[in-house]
């Protein structure tokens, strides 16, 4: 086989898609008969330098992800299958590997440090390979240029793939000093200063400690901003990536360098090509993210001891940064409205422009309105448009007090502008904008309200009309009417919208039948419109509302009519099928709200549910999720009744609670199974054995994306409140598993931010389900079965107590469960809480919680629980 592999590969890279298809079977079969063999063969084959390039770049792409995998589950075997394999045959290929990066091919050289790395990133954790970088910075002193550049290739892709605490601070130091005296500006060779600036980018993580440290922190800043003059643009543009993420990973070592930082990003800025001015902004955009955040995880009172002060580069920089973005946002492209992947210089402009409204707030507004009031009415179309940009991108941040009066005066020239203007761009660009006024300066919170029954009926007029404008006009029309109908969510009867609600609904539906409405985001838009429309209408509308369902079932039907599609058009059908399932969902939960308007929605459910079935007897995914989110809510809407679908549906289900690989879709389903529970009760039951076995299996697969997993445990909750004491089969298997879990989520010392975020998800799943089973069994003979487990839920909450590290949620839920623990077992739990050791101080903190959610909980089971101890 090692004989014919230069063929295979070359074969499996044939136009001719049989001989392409039995290649990689060929490859396939090598791979699972002799691994050791198939792995050195393909080293083999990248190394040898009379193999033609397209065979030697295939086998080094195939041993890659013969070591890697996007799935941790595939990731796992193959990490344990290359660690299982005989220690020569991979010292044999590792040695190979090595000398490849002495290859004259580029090719050849790249692939090799790739694969070099995926091999580090399994063996140095577990104490392999120790020899590697030694040997490696040995390269760096070769004399051939492209060794060295190979070789800081190499150490580049190393970083990224290990993580900093398995190289120690020794080769560390030596890693940089290799690396940056690639960067420097001695370095001869473009070749290896752009490799080491590349490998800069990857190895900040490991600099913590160099960075602490004034004179070799001084040393790196300066190599990196002098690399940002180099003649070659590609190394100007990896040294700004470099600046860019020291700007966010070291915020707070910024300020000795920050004026030179500005006065190199403003000439990269205003001289230099695209991609390296692009990369100058985003400098200043992330100094902007990291302000906004510590602003807002301080709210902005700074103690003397905090840990990350805010340093307000941007409040000091706004008088030449303002300026210098302003003057960007006059670099549109002709037809960027037109892309949906665009990014150029304007844009990134008017995003830096925006962050920097959020991070210093009223400040930018006297920046800004000179620049808006000189141009706004200037006859070059990129004037107008780089002035209403400028004005949209101010809108959040700067206070409505501020913003209101400036609005006003606006406003009736943005609508006339959106009507009149002769250019789509400034069209474009204005129906955005507006749509930000009505996200950010209208609604219940606002004080002063800048739409009246005086200019209301204006502004409907033009956003419908503007419907019928080009694609990517009426797109951000739709988009301004979304807001402005949610900015009414909240006003109960007398929304000023509801006397057009009507010509609002027909002008929506009339842009989802446009034939180009399928090739944009426009069709997809108007139907999010036409949903927040329904979401917030007001009774008034309900007879309306109703008269839609039939409509939408009609559209739905027909998708499910259309037959031969070729895959393209499937596509869309699909996407169609999407939305109008989505576009149900929400009608089903209006009109599911109140009693009238649900006896009303009764007479359309079997057709409905008939048409769900449908959707998913033509099975893809994402139909799949939005079907079945709509059936959660005629569960919700027709109660008891849904027993009738339960039937045909439940193989559906299954199917859903299957789905590991589209984890969203299991999630969904699992959403919707607890749905169901809810709507009938105990008439569930005969399909409770088939849907706790599959969601048993989904927690005991390492296949399952974790996300899925606090929702399964909330669902055992929904099923026990659901069938009461029924419950008592599942609890031998369903104990266990919240019991180990609980101990999971129980300590998160060391824990990152997102960590923490997923064990407290988790923690309310684990709660839920222990609050539904002692709920479901009250006030049955059974609940004495339940007693063995109260020690361990009350361990529990102590340990979680202990830990504080608990959001809001998962505080109401921990003292919910410690009453329905009081509740249900009376004085059985009476002796058990007396000795806990934290359920009173628990207790008192929730009790004067400014949560009024929490105290309520609280006050309750301060109440079952003094029962419990009186008994």
């Amino acid at each position: 086989m090692a004989m014919e592999v230069t063929q295979v590969l070359l074969n499996a890279q044939s136009v001719d898609s049989t001989v392409r298809k039995h290649a990689e079977e060929s490859l396939r079969q090598f791979q699972e008969q002799n691994l050791s063999v198939f792995l050195l063969s393909l080293s083999g084959e990248l190394a040898g330098e009379d193999k033609p390039v397209d065979s030697r770049k295939l086998a080094g792409l195939i041993l890659k992800n013969a070591l890697d995998a996007k799935e941790q589950h595939r990731k796992y075997e193959l990490v344990q299958k290359w660690l299982a394999l005989d220690v020569g045959v991979k010292t044999q290929i590792k040695t190979c590997l090595l000398q490849i990066l002495s290859s004259p091919v580029p090719d050849a050289r790249s692939t090799a440090s790739q694969v070099i790395a995926k091999i580090a990133a399994i063996e140095l954790p577990q104490k392999q390979w120790p020899e590697l970088i030694g040997s490696l910075l040995s390269n760096i002193h070769q004399v051939p240029a492209h060794v060295k550049q190979a070789t800081l290739e190499t150490l580049g892709y190393l970083c990224e793939e290990v993580s900093p605490d398995v190289v120690d601070q020794d080769q560390v130091n030596k890693i940089l000093t290799a690396v940056v005296q690639g960067m420097s500006a001695n370095e001869g060779n473009n070749d290896v200063r752009l490799a080491a600036t590349r490998a800069l980018y990857n190895a900040l993580g490991f600099a913590q400690a160099n960075f602490s440290n004034d004179m070799e922190r001084d040393y790196i800043m300066r190599v990196v901003c002098e690399a940002t003059l180099s003649p070659d643009v590609k190394i100007r543009q990896a040294a700004f990536e470099c600046l860019v993420s020291i700007s966010s990973t070291y915020y707070e070592k910024l300020a000795p360098y920050i004026q030179d930082i500005f006065n190199i990003t403003a000439k990269a800025v205003r001289e230099d090509e695209e991609p390296v001015a692009l990369q100058a902004i985003e400098l200043w955009s992330s100094i902007c993210d990291e302000e906004i955040d510590i602003l807002e995880e301080y709210g902005g009172d700074f103690t003397a001891d905090s840990d990350v002060p805010c340093y307000y580069f941007i409040k000091q920089a706004l008088p030449a940064l303002v300026p210098m973005l302003l003057e960007t946002l006059l670099k549109q492209e002709e037809d960027q409205d037109l892309d949906e992947g665009a990014w150029n210089l304007a844009m990134a402009g008017g995003t830096c422009l925006g962050l920097v409204a959020r991070t210093v707030g009223d400040d930018i507004v006297p920046l800004v309105m000179p620049f808006i009031e000189e141009n706004i009415t200037k006859s070059e179309w990129r004037q107008r448009e780089a002035a209403t940009y400028a004005f949209g991108s101010i809108l959040e941040g700067p206070s409505p007090d501020k913003l209101t009066s400036i609005v006003n005066v606006a406003l009736n020239f943005m609508l006339t502008a959106l009507t009149n203007d002769p250019n789509s761009h400034v069209k474009d660009t204005t129906a955005w904008t507006l749509g930000r006024i009505f996200e950010f300066l209208h609604g219940s919170t606002v004080e002063t309200p800048i739409i009246t029954p005086g200019n209301c009926p204006q502004i409907i007029r033009v956003l419908l009309q503007s419907m019928n404008d080009a694609p990517n006009v009426a797109e951000k029309a739709c988009g301004a009417l979304y807001f402005l109908a949610q900015g009414y969510e909240d006003i109960g009867s007398a929304s000023p919208i509801t006397p057009y609600f009507l010509e609002i609904v027909k002008s929506l539906l009339s842009v989802t039948d446009k034939e180009d409405a399928g090739e944009s985001r426009l069709r997809t838009a108007a139907y999010e419109t036409l949903n927040e429309v329904v979401r917030c209408s007001t009774d008034e509308t309900a007879a309306m509302v109703l008269q839609l369902v039939p409509i939408i079932m009609t559209k739905l039907h027909q998708t499910l009519e259309a037959e031969k599609l070729s895959s393209d058009e499937r596509e869309k059908q699909n996407e169609l099928q999407g939305l109008l399932c989505g576009c149900l969902q929400v009608i089903t939960q209006k009109l599911g709200a109140s009693e009238p308007t649900q006896y009303a929605f009764m007479q359309f459910a079997d057709q409905i549910m008939n048409l769900f079935l449908r959707v998913f007897a033509c099975r893809s995914a994402t139909v799949h999720e939005e079907a079945m989110l709509a059936i959660g809510a005629v569960a919700h809407a027709t109660g008891p009744d849904f027993a009738k679908y339960m039937p045909e549906l439940y193989k559906y289900l299954e199917m859903g609670l299957q789905n590991f690989e589209e984890y969203q879709v299991c999630a969904v389903t699992v959403g919707v199974v607890g749905d169901i529970c809810r709507a009938l009760e105990d008439t569930v039951l005969p399909y409770c054995d088939g849907i706790m076995t599959q969601l048993l299996k989904d927690l005991s697969s390492n296949q399952l994306h974790r996300s899925v997993k606090p929702p399964i445990f909330s669902c055992f909750g929904d099923i026990a409140l659901a069938i009461g004491e029924n419950f008592e089969k599942y609890l031998m298997y369903a104990m266990p598993m919240l019991q180990s879990a609980a101990e999971l989520s129980a300590h998160t010392s060391g824990a990152d931010d997102e960590m923490i975020e997923y064990t407290n998800l988790l923690r309310n799943g684990i709660l839920e389900a222990y609050s539904g089973i002692f709920q479901g069994f009250k006030n049955s003979p059974k609940t004495q079965l339940l007693i063995p487990y109260a020690p361990h839920i009350l361990q529990f909450l102590d340990s979680i107590y202990m830990e504080k590290d608990m959001d809001d949620v998962v505080m109401k839920t921990a003292i919910g469960v410690l009453g329905d623990l009081a509740d249900t077992l009376g004085s059985n739990a009476g002796s058990l809480i007396q000795l806990s050791l934290s359920c009173k101080e628990f207790l008192n903190e929730c009790l004067s919680s400014d949560d009024h959610l929490i105290k309520e909980s609280a006050e309750w089971a301060k109440m079952a629980i003094s029962r419990a101890i009186s008994v």
